[in-house]
């Protein structure tokens, strides 16, 4: 199966409700969703199925974050290193430095930095 994903970033993510909505559509779409919470910026990544990515930034649209910004928009994977299975659900990190890690041991390290404007 080809996997997707997609990059958001957002003011702040500190809603609990908001968080909580996105961790139901996380399951209910079967997909993996890492959110970079507390504090400015929101970042928010997903991968999955096209069908469960493109769904997930809908559901973040709806929401309507303060400078909703889609970074990248649902897309293909073409890293291999970062085509390794994710368990679906909701993960959080507190900063951008352990958001990085993240992107980093997937292999995404060049690809997000470009999306974020870091590069």
């Amino acid at each position: 199966m080809d996997l997707f994903h997609a990059l958001i970033r957002t003011h702040h993510i500190t809603s609990r409700k908001k968080v909580a909505h996105l961790r139901k559509a996380a399951g209910q779409l079967d997909c993996y969703a890492l959110l970079r919470s507390g504090g400015c910026p929101g970042i928010m990544y997903c991968k999955g199925s096209e069908e469960a990515v493109k769904g997930w930034v809908s559901t973040v649209q709806r929401l309507r974050y303060k400078d909703f910004h889609l970074a990248s928009k649902p897309a293909l994977i073409e890293t291999k290193s970062a085509q390794f299975s994710d368990p679906a659900g909701l993960f959080e990190v507190e900063t951008v430095k352990e958001f990085a890690a993240a992107m980093e041991k997937r292999g995404l390290s060049q690809w997000w930095e470009q999306a974020m404007g870091f590069s």
